[in-house]
Protein backbone atom coordinates (compact mmCIF):
# COMPACT_ATOMS: atom_id res chain seq x y z
CA UNK A 1 0.00 0.00 0.00
CA UNK A 2 1.30 3.45 -0.91
CA UNK A 3 2.68 5.38 2.07
CA UNK A 4 2.67 9.03 1.10
CA UNK A 5 2.07 10.56 -2.33
CA UNK A 6 4.10 10.45 -5.50
CA UNK A 7 5.87 13.81 -5.62
CA UNK A 8 7.26 15.60 -8.69
CA UNK A 9 9.71 18.44 -8.10
CA UNK A 10 9.90 20.86 -11.02
CA UNK A 11 7.91 23.36 -13.03
CA UNK A 12 8.88 22.52 -16.58
CA UNK A 13 7.62 20.27 -19.35
CA UNK A 14 9.21 17.14 -17.85
CA UNK A 15 7.11 17.61 -14.72
CA UNK A 16 3.94 18.26 -16.72
CA UNK A 17 4.45 15.18 -18.88
CA UNK A 18 5.25 13.02 -15.86
CA UNK A 19 2.02 13.82 -14.00
CA UNK A 20 0.01 13.51 -17.21
CA UNK A 21 1.47 10.06 -17.86
CA UNK A 22 0.93 8.91 -14.28
CA UNK A 23 -2.76 9.67 -14.52
CA UNK A 24 -3.06 8.22 -18.02
CA UNK A 25 -1.37 5.02 -16.84
CA UNK A 26 -3.96 4.60 -14.09
CA UNK A 27 -2.19 5.96 -11.02
CA UNK A 28 -5.03 7.20 -8.83
CA UNK A 29 -3.31 7.85 -5.50
CA UNK A 30 -2.12 11.20 -4.17
CA UNK A 31 0.07 13.14 -6.56
CA UNK A 32 1.86 16.40 -5.75
CA UNK A 33 3.83 18.83 -7.92
CA UNK A 34 6.24 21.23 -6.22
CA UNK A 35 7.53 24.21 -8.23
CA UNK A 36 9.57 27.21 -7.13
CA UNK A 37 7.99 29.29 -9.89
CA UNK A 38 4.57 30.90 -9.44
CA UNK A 39 3.06 29.10 -12.47
CA UNK A 40 1.85 25.62 -13.20
CA UNK A 41 4.38 23.62 -15.28
CA UNK A 42 5.15 25.10 -18.70
CA UNK A 43 7.49 24.66 -21.66
CA UNK A 44 10.38 26.99 -22.40
CA UNK A 45 11.26 26.98 -26.15
CA UNK A 46 8.79 29.78 -27.03
CA UNK A 47 10.50 32.07 -24.53
CA UNK A 48 13.26 32.87 -27.02
CA UNK A 49 11.03 32.74 -30.10
CA UNK A 50 7.36 33.59 -30.70
CA UNK A 51 6.45 34.38 -27.08
CA UNK A 52 9.38 36.77 -26.84
CA UNK A 53 8.29 38.49 -30.06
CA UNK A 54 4.71 38.82 -28.84
CA UNK A 55 3.38 36.35 -31.41
CA UNK A 56 2.20 33.77 -28.87
CA UNK A 57 -0.03 34.26 -25.85
CA UNK A 58 1.08 33.23 -22.37
CA UNK A 59 -1.54 30.49 -22.28
CA UNK A 60 0.21 28.75 -25.16
CA UNK A 61 3.20 28.02 -22.89
CA UNK A 62 1.22 25.60 -20.73
CA UNK A 63 0.80 22.03 -21.99
CA UNK A 64 -1.87 21.31 -19.37
CA UNK A 65 -4.81 23.61 -18.69
CA UNK A 66 -5.20 25.22 -15.29
CA UNK A 67 -8.23 23.07 -14.48
CA UNK A 68 -6.52 19.85 -15.59
CA UNK A 69 -4.81 19.46 -12.22
CA UNK A 70 -7.78 19.85 -9.83
CA UNK A 71 -10.01 17.80 -12.11
CA UNK A 72 -7.56 14.89 -11.76
CA UNK A 73 -6.76 15.40 -8.10
CA UNK A 74 -3.22 16.69 -8.62
CA UNK A 75 -2.00 19.00 -5.83
CA UNK A 76 0.13 21.71 -7.46
CA UNK A 77 2.18 23.78 -5.02
CA UNK A 78 3.66 26.77 -6.82
CA UNK A 79 5.96 29.48 -5.56
CA UNK A 80 7.65 27.22 -3.04
CA UNK A 81 11.05 25.63 -3.55
CA UNK A 82 12.13 22.20 -2.41
CA UNK A 83 15.16 22.91 -0.22
CA UNK A 84 16.01 19.59 1.39
CA UNK A 85 15.74 15.88 0.75
CA UNK A 86 16.17 13.01 3.19
CA UNK A 87 16.17 10.04 0.85
CA UNK A 88 16.45 7.46 3.65
CA UNK A 89 13.39 8.86 5.44
CA UNK A 90 11.61 9.63 2.12
CA UNK A 91 11.01 13.19 3.21
CA UNK A 92 11.10 16.43 1.24
CA UNK A 93 11.56 19.82 2.91
CA UNK A 94 10.03 22.93 1.37
CA UNK A 95 11.05 26.56 1.72
CA UNK A 96 7.84 27.40 3.61
CA UNK A 97 8.77 24.97 6.38
CA UNK A 98 6.57 22.13 5.16
CA UNK A 99 7.89 18.58 5.56
CA UNK A 100 6.41 16.21 2.99
CA UNK A 101 6.70 12.44 3.06
CA UNK A 102 6.63 10.63 -0.27
CA UNK A 103 6.47 7.08 -1.54
CA UNK A 104 8.21 7.88 -4.83
CA UNK A 105 9.88 11.07 -5.96
CA UNK A 106 10.75 12.50 -9.38
CA UNK A 107 13.43 15.18 -9.61
CA UNK A 108 12.70 17.29 -12.69
CA UNK A 109 14.69 20.24 -11.39
CA UNK A 110 15.94 21.50 -14.74
CA UNK A 111 18.88 23.80 -15.24
CA UNK A 112 19.87 27.40 -14.57
CA UNK A 113 21.65 29.90 -16.82
CA UNK A 114 25.32 30.47 -16.15
CA UNK A 115 26.19 33.96 -14.95
CA UNK A 116 29.19 36.08 -15.81
CA UNK A 117 30.64 37.38 -12.57
CA UNK A 118 32.20 40.45 -14.15
CA UNK A 119 32.27 44.11 -13.21
CA UNK A 120 28.92 45.68 -14.02
CA UNK A 121 26.99 42.40 -14.06
CA UNK A 122 24.46 43.92 -11.66
CA UNK A 123 23.63 46.87 -13.92
CA UNK A 124 20.03 47.33 -14.97
CA UNK A 125 19.57 45.89 -18.45
CA UNK A 126 22.01 42.97 -18.04
CA UNK A 127 19.59 40.08 -18.47
CA UNK A 128 19.33 36.31 -18.69
CA UNK A 129 16.62 34.05 -20.11
CA UNK A 130 15.24 30.96 -18.45
CA UNK A 131 11.81 31.65 -16.96
CA UNK A 132 8.55 33.28 -18.02
CA UNK A 133 9.47 36.24 -15.81
CA UNK A 134 12.83 36.51 -17.59
CA UNK A 135 11.07 36.44 -20.97
CA UNK A 136 8.55 39.08 -19.91
CA UNK A 137 11.34 41.39 -18.76
CA UNK A 138 13.37 40.78 -21.90
CA UNK A 139 10.33 41.35 -24.13
CA UNK A 140 9.53 44.63 -22.38
CA UNK A 141 13.16 45.65 -22.73
CA UNK A 142 13.22 44.86 -26.46
CA UNK A 143 10.22 47.13 -26.92
CA UNK A 144 11.98 50.02 -25.17
CA UNK A 145 15.47 49.99 -26.69
CA UNK A 146 17.04 50.16 -30.12
CA UNK A 147 20.28 48.26 -29.58
CA UNK A 148 21.05 45.01 -27.78
CA UNK A 149 24.22 42.96 -27.33
CA UNK A 150 24.04 39.20 -26.88
CA UNK A 151 26.94 37.60 -25.03
CA UNK A 152 27.06 34.00 -26.19
CA UNK A 153 26.51 32.36 -29.57
CA UNK A 154 24.75 29.15 -28.54
CA UNK A 155 21.11 28.32 -29.23
CA UNK A 156 19.51 30.77 -26.79
CA UNK A 157 21.79 33.60 -27.85
CA UNK A 158 21.23 33.07 -31.56
CA UNK A 159 17.47 32.61 -31.21
CA UNK A 160 17.14 35.79 -29.17
CA UNK A 161 19.35 37.60 -31.67
CA UNK A 162 17.00 36.50 -34.47
CA UNK A 163 13.94 37.56 -32.49
CA UNK A 164 15.45 40.95 -31.61
CA UNK A 165 16.51 41.57 -35.19
CA UNK A 166 13.04 40.59 -36.41
CA UNK A 167 11.68 43.27 -34.10
CA UNK A 168 13.93 45.85 -35.76
CA UNK A 169 16.66 46.21 -33.15
CA UNK A 170 20.36 46.62 -33.87
CA UNK A 171 21.95 43.40 -32.65
CA UNK A 172 25.55 42.51 -31.85
CA UNK A 173 26.41 38.92 -30.91
CA UNK A 174 29.66 38.40 -29.00
CA UNK A 175 30.78 34.80 -29.41
CA UNK A 176 33.85 33.23 -27.85
CA UNK A 177 34.61 30.68 -30.58
CA UNK A 178 35.56 30.76 -34.25
CA UNK A 179 31.95 30.10 -35.32
CA UNK A 180 28.57 30.13 -33.60
CA UNK A 181 26.78 27.02 -32.39
CA UNK A 182 29.81 24.97 -31.46
CA UNK A 183 27.74 21.76 -31.29
CA UNK A 184 27.38 21.87 -35.09
CA UNK A 185 31.06 22.20 -35.86
CA UNK A 186 32.66 24.95 -37.95
CA UNK A 187 31.08 24.29 -41.37
CA UNK A 188 27.47 24.10 -40.18
CA UNK A 189 28.10 26.89 -37.70
CA UNK A 190 28.95 29.06 -40.69
CA UNK A 191 25.50 28.36 -42.14
CA UNK A 192 23.97 30.16 -39.18
CA UNK A 193 26.64 32.84 -39.19
CA UNK A 194 25.80 33.63 -42.82
CA UNK A 195 22.09 33.59 -42.00
CA UNK A 196 22.46 36.17 -39.25
CA UNK A 197 24.85 38.27 -41.30
CA UNK A 198 22.30 38.40 -44.11
CA UNK A 199 19.76 39.76 -41.64
CA UNK A 200 22.05 42.50 -40.41
CA UNK A 201 23.36 41.03 -37.17
CA UNK A 202 26.87 42.11 -36.21
CA UNK A 203 28.34 38.72 -35.29
CA UNK A 204 31.72 38.90 -33.54
CA UNK A 205 33.96 35.87 -33.06
CA UNK A 206 36.68 34.97 -30.59
CA UNK A 207 35.57 37.67 -28.18
CA UNK A 208 36.46 37.72 -24.50
CA UNK A 209 34.06 39.87 -22.47
CA UNK A 210 35.70 41.48 -19.43
CA UNK A 211 33.10 43.92 -18.09
CA UNK A 212 29.76 45.61 -18.53
CA UNK A 213 29.80 49.38 -18.59
CA UNK A 214 27.01 51.65 -17.48
CA UNK A 215 25.75 55.05 -16.48
CA UNK A 216 23.32 55.93 -13.68
CA UNK A 217 22.97 52.25 -12.87
CA UNK A 218 21.99 51.21 -16.41
CA UNK A 219 24.09 49.22 -18.85
CA UNK A 220 25.50 51.16 -21.79
CA UNK A 221 27.89 48.65 -23.29
CA UNK A 222 30.09 45.58 -23.13
CA UNK A 223 33.86 45.89 -22.79
CA UNK A 224 36.05 43.27 -24.43
CA UNK A 225 39.59 42.14 -23.71
CA UNK A 226 40.98 44.09 -26.66
CA UNK A 227 39.74 47.33 -25.10
CA UNK A 228 36.69 47.87 -27.31
CA UNK A 229 33.34 48.83 -25.83
CA UNK A 230 30.33 47.54 -27.77
CA UNK A 231 27.49 49.99 -27.22
CA UNK A 232 24.22 48.46 -26.01
CA UNK A 233 21.12 49.63 -24.21
CA UNK A 234 20.49 46.05 -23.06
CA UNK A 235 22.62 42.91 -22.82
CA UNK A 236 21.52 39.30 -22.81
CA UNK A 237 24.00 36.92 -21.18
CA UNK A 238 23.53 33.50 -22.78
CA UNK A 239 26.67 31.51 -22.01
CA UNK A 240 25.17 28.13 -21.24
CA UNK A 241 23.45 26.46 -18.33
CA UNK A 242 24.22 24.09 -15.48
CA UNK A 243 21.99 21.32 -14.10
CA UNK A 244 20.15 21.96 -10.86
CA UNK A 245 21.62 19.14 -8.80
CA UNK A 246 21.72 20.75 -5.37
CA UNK A 247 18.75 18.86 -3.96
CA UNK A 248 20.15 15.54 -5.13
CA UNK A 249 23.69 16.32 -4.00
CA UNK A 250 22.50 17.32 -0.55
CA UNK A 251 20.80 13.95 -0.21
CA UNK A 252 23.92 12.04 -1.24
CA UNK A 253 22.44 10.96 -4.56
CA UNK A 254 25.05 10.10 -7.18
CA UNK A 255 26.01 12.74 -9.73
CA UNK A 256 27.70 12.37 -13.10
CA UNK A 257 31.26 13.57 -13.63
CA UNK A 258 31.72 17.03 -15.08
CA UNK A 259 33.53 15.78 -18.18
CA UNK A 260 30.47 13.66 -18.99
CA UNK A 261 28.13 16.64 -18.74
CA UNK A 262 27.33 16.53 -15.04
CA UNK A 263 23.79 16.09 -13.84
CA UNK A 264 22.00 13.53 -11.70
CA UNK A 265 23.22 10.04 -12.57
CA UNK A 266 20.39 7.65 -13.44
CA UNK A 267 20.18 4.13 -14.80
CA UNK A 268 18.41 3.06 -17.97
CA UNK A 269 15.01 3.30 -16.25
CA UNK A 270 15.82 6.82 -14.94
CA UNK A 271 16.30 5.64 -11.35
CA UNK A 272 18.83 7.51 -9.23
CA UNK A 273 21.12 5.90 -6.65
CA UNK A 274 18.45 6.51 -3.97
CA UNK A 275 15.58 4.09 -3.61
CA UNK A 276 12.37 5.26 -5.30
CA UNK A 277 13.92 8.55 -6.46
CA UNK A 278 13.93 9.18 -10.20
CA UNK A 279 15.21 12.03 -12.39
CA UNK A 280 14.12 13.48 -15.74
CA UNK A 281 14.68 16.47 -18.00
CA UNK A 282 17.69 18.77 -18.14
CA UNK A 283 19.09 17.57 -14.82
CA UNK A 284 19.20 13.86 -15.68
CA UNK A 285 22.30 12.18 -17.09
CA UNK A 286 21.07 9.07 -18.87
CA UNK A 287 23.01 6.08 -20.23
CA UNK A 288 22.75 5.92 -24.01
CA UNK A 289 23.01 2.43 -25.50
CA UNK A 290 23.51 3.96 -28.95
CA UNK A 291 26.52 6.06 -27.95
CA UNK A 292 27.90 3.92 -25.14
CA UNK A 293 28.09 6.77 -22.66
CA UNK A 294 25.76 8.86 -20.51
CA UNK A 295 24.17 11.92 -22.09
CA UNK A 296 22.62 14.99 -20.50
CA UNK A 297 20.63 16.89 -23.09
CA UNK A 298 19.18 20.36 -22.49
CA UNK A 299 16.64 20.38 -25.28
CA UNK A 300 12.86 20.37 -25.60
CA UNK A 301 12.26 16.76 -26.61
CA UNK A 302 14.20 15.43 -23.63
CA UNK A 303 11.63 16.90 -21.24
CA UNK A 304 8.45 15.15 -22.48
CA UNK A 305 10.26 11.95 -23.39
CA UNK A 306 12.04 11.50 -20.07
CA UNK A 307 9.10 12.82 -18.07
CA UNK A 308 6.83 10.16 -19.53
CA UNK A 309 9.44 7.43 -19.22
CA UNK A 310 10.21 8.26 -15.59
CA UNK A 311 6.49 8.18 -14.75
CA UNK A 312 6.18 4.68 -16.17
CA UNK A 313 9.30 3.62 -14.28
CA UNK A 314 7.76 4.96 -11.06
CA UNK A 315 4.87 2.59 -11.76
CA UNK A 316 7.20 -0.40 -12.11
CA UNK A 317 8.07 -0.46 -15.82
CA UNK A 318 11.79 -1.29 -16.17
CA UNK A 319 12.07 -0.64 -19.92
CA UNK A 320 15.29 1.19 -20.79
CA UNK A 321 15.21 4.74 -22.13
CA UNK A 322 16.51 4.59 -25.70
CA UNK A 323 15.39 7.89 -27.29
CA UNK A 324 17.99 9.71 -29.32
CA UNK A 325 18.73 13.37 -28.56
CA UNK A 326 16.55 15.66 -30.67
CA UNK A 327 16.17 19.41 -30.89
CA UNK A 328 14.96 22.09 -33.26
CA UNK A 329 15.34 25.79 -33.87
CA UNK A 330 13.53 28.46 -35.85
CA UNK A 331 15.53 31.54 -36.83
CA UNK A 332 14.15 33.98 -39.43
CA UNK A 333 13.04 31.80 -42.35
CA UNK A 334 15.23 28.86 -41.36
CA UNK A 335 13.75 25.84 -39.62
CA UNK A 336 16.02 23.06 -38.44
CA UNK A 337 15.74 19.66 -36.79
CA UNK A 338 18.71 17.78 -35.32
CA UNK A 339 18.88 14.16 -34.19
CA UNK A 340 21.78 12.32 -32.58
CA UNK A 341 24.99 13.16 -30.77
CA UNK A 342 28.56 13.94 -31.80
CA UNK A 343 31.14 14.42 -29.05
CA UNK A 344 33.44 16.40 -31.34
CA UNK A 345 31.71 17.58 -34.54
CA UNK A 346 34.93 19.12 -35.84
CA UNK A 347 36.54 15.67 -35.85
CA UNK A 348 33.65 13.92 -37.61
CA UNK A 349 33.20 13.63 -41.35
CA UNK A 350 30.43 15.82 -42.73
CA UNK A 351 28.28 14.75 -45.68
CA UNK A 352 25.65 17.08 -47.16
CA UNK A 353 22.62 16.09 -49.20
CA UNK A 354 20.96 18.98 -50.99
CA UNK A 355 22.11 22.56 -51.37
CA UNK A 356 23.56 24.66 -48.55
CA UNK A 357 23.46 27.69 -50.83
CA UNK A 358 19.74 27.21 -51.49
CA UNK A 359 19.08 26.72 -47.77
CA UNK A 360 17.47 23.30 -48.11
CA UNK A 361 19.65 20.35 -47.18
CA UNK A 362 20.36 17.50 -44.81
CA UNK A 363 23.75 17.20 -43.11
CA UNK A 364 25.17 13.97 -41.71
CA UNK A 365 28.03 13.63 -39.24
CA UNK A 366 29.78 10.29 -39.60
CA UNK A 367 32.60 8.59 -37.72
CA UNK A 368 34.27 5.60 -39.40
CA UNK A 369 31.36 5.55 -41.83
CA UNK A 370 28.64 5.28 -39.19
CA UNK A 371 26.08 8.08 -38.97
CA UNK A 372 26.28 9.72 -35.56
CA UNK A 373 23.92 12.67 -36.09
CA UNK A 374 21.79 14.34 -38.73
CA UNK A 375 20.49 17.86 -39.25
CA UNK A 376 17.66 18.75 -41.63
CA UNK A 377 17.41 22.41 -42.68
CA UNK A 378 14.12 23.53 -44.26
CA UNK A 379 13.55 19.86 -45.10
CA UNK A 380 10.59 18.31 -43.37
CA UNK A 381 9.20 14.92 -42.43
CA UNK A 382 12.47 13.06 -42.92
CA UNK A 383 13.45 12.47 -39.28
CA UNK A 384 12.07 8.94 -39.12
CA UNK A 385 14.20 7.92 -42.10
CA UNK A 386 17.18 9.80 -40.68
CA UNK A 387 16.78 8.04 -37.34
CA UNK A 388 17.00 4.69 -39.08
CA UNK A 389 20.40 5.72 -40.44
CA UNK A 390 21.62 6.92 -37.04
CA UNK A 391 20.53 3.70 -35.39
CA UNK A 392 21.91 1.49 -38.16
CA UNK A 393 24.78 -0.66 -36.94
CA UNK A 394 26.65 -0.38 -40.22
CA UNK A 395 28.75 1.90 -42.30
CA UNK A 396 26.53 3.94 -44.58
CA UNK A 397 28.11 4.67 -47.99
CA UNK A 398 28.61 8.35 -48.68
CA UNK A 399 26.70 8.17 -51.95
CA UNK A 400 23.66 6.83 -50.05
CA UNK A 401 23.79 9.88 -47.78
CA UNK A 402 24.30 12.32 -50.65
CA UNK A 403 21.21 10.90 -52.34
CA UNK A 404 19.11 11.07 -49.14
CA UNK A 405 17.31 14.26 -50.05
Amino acid sequence: MVQGPFVVVGGGLAAAQAVKTLREEGFEDDLVVVSAEPHRPYERPPLSKDYLRGEAERGELFPLADDWFPERGVDVRTGVAAVGLDAAARRLSLADGTEMDYSKLLLATGSSPRALNLPGADLQGVLQLRTVADADLLAATLRSVERIAVVGDGWIGMEVAASARSLGLEVTVLGSGPAPLRVLGPQMGEVFATLHDSHGVDLRRGVEVVAFEGSDGKVTGVRTADGETVAAEAVLVAVGAYPNTGLAAGAGIGLREHHLGGGIAVDAALRTSAADVFAAGDAASIPSPRYGRPLRVEHWATAPNTGSHAAKSMLGNDAPYENLPYFFTDQYDLGMEYLGFVADPAAADLVVSGSVDDGEFVAFWTVAGRVEAVMAVNTWERMDEAEELVRAEREVPEDELVAFR
